[in-house]
């Protein structure tokens, strides 16, 4: 696993070579006339929604057959609602790429029995940023640093088991001892955000560090938060996390940096899409295709600039290969992963 995540990183901080920028026409006739959806299966205004409207508006012309594109918000359970339709009732066709919180894939591996499709079935279509978490507090809450947390109660914002921004201070506070008092039952990063906003909670732990760049950005920008701990297989080099400690750094031994690699690794699938079971290879591919053309379109890339979006892509292959991996994570290190999220 450690090998693994180094590999992913690795792959993510390295500019992707040059490919051709066409796409297979062999599927326009199926797309022709058509409408394609971006299903987000978290709710409107937080990272994933962003990432999802930001690719849908540049993903249709790349696409065989130029189809309609259109995003809907499918919320639930961190985005485990749309996974489940997306593998279980969706139309099976290629018409429908989804995204959700980047822990869900993995929820077959720690046995939850609400997650009812195999991640390895669906066809990964690429994700446009291999990203990296944080915890945020509050700079009122008299949480300076993570060692602070480690000493002082907090109250941390979260949505549900199947959510990073409930793994991830679960797993702090398993692991590591760190005095979390978990809220959950939010709807995501955006109504943690308003709950941070009015105080009832102090922080939010297993956030995408763009997202706190952007949904985020008044509160950094005004000094009402603070980023105290960085989540992740590697530090991030930003002038915001310049002094902020990494995770791994509080790891007391090989064993615990095992189930980190487990637990954070898998944050590099920050913003991956997936389409259903089932969907033809040719067109599979097409899909792949017209993903990374518009993930290179200079508009796309202008506007994620324009408004504070990471883009740290890694292809639909590499997703896919990442996934088949994690399923075979021996049974002994996803018992312990998953004692430490409190399963």
């Amino acid at each position: 696993w450690s090998f693994l995540a180094a590999a992913i990183y690795t792959v993510a901080c390295i500019p992707l070579p040059a490919r051709a920028q066409i796409v297979d026409q062999s599927e326009a006739g199926f797309y022709k006339g058509k409408t394609f959806t971006v299903l987000v299966g978290i709710e409107q205004g937080t990272g994933y929604d962003l990432y999802g409207r930001t690719l849908a508006r540049f993903i249709g012309k790349y696409i065989p057959g130029n189809p309609t594109v259109v995003v809907n918000n499918m919320p639930g359970a961190s985005g485990l609602v749309a996974f489940n339709w997306l593998a279980n009732i969706a139309p099976k066709n290629g018409t429908i790429i989804a995204t959700g919180s980047f822990s869900v894939p993995f929820e077959p591996v720690f046995g939850n029995k609400r997650a009812r499709f195999d991640a390895t079935k669906l066809g990964w279509v690429g994700n446009m940023d291999s990203s990296v978490s944080v915890c945020a507090v509050r700079t009122d809450s008299g949480i300076n640093s993570f060692d602070d947390m480690l000493t002082k109660t907090v109250m941390i914002g979260g949505t549900g088991k199947a959510g990073p921004i409930s793994q991830s201070p679960m797993a702090l506070k398993n692991l590591l001892g760190a005095k979390i008092n978990l809220i959950e039952g939010y709807k995501g990063t955006a109504s943690v955000k308003l709950a941070i906003e009015r105080k009832e909670v102090q922080g939010i732990c297993g956030v995408s560090f763009s997202t706190v760049r952007t949904q985020y950005k008044s509160l950094l920008q005004e000094n009402k938060i603070r980023i105290v701990l960085q989540l992740g297989t590697r530090p991030k080099m930003h002038p915001l996390l310049r002094k902020v400690p990494h995770v791994y750094a509080y790891a007391r031994d090989e064993a615990m940096k095992q189930q980190f690699d487990l637990i954070f690794g898998v944050q590099s699938l920050g913003r991956s899409f997936a389409t259903t079971p089932g969907v033809p290879p040719r067109r599979l591919r097409a899909l792949r295709e017209a993903f990374f053309a518009a993930i290179n379109d200079k508009g796309l890339r202008a506007e994620a600039r324009k408004i504070d979006l990471d883009i740290n892509p890694q292809w639909g292959e590499d997703v896919q290969s990442f996934v088949a991996k994690a399923y075979k994570t021996p049974p002994e290190t996803v018992a312990k992963a998953a004692s430490a999220l409190g399963r």
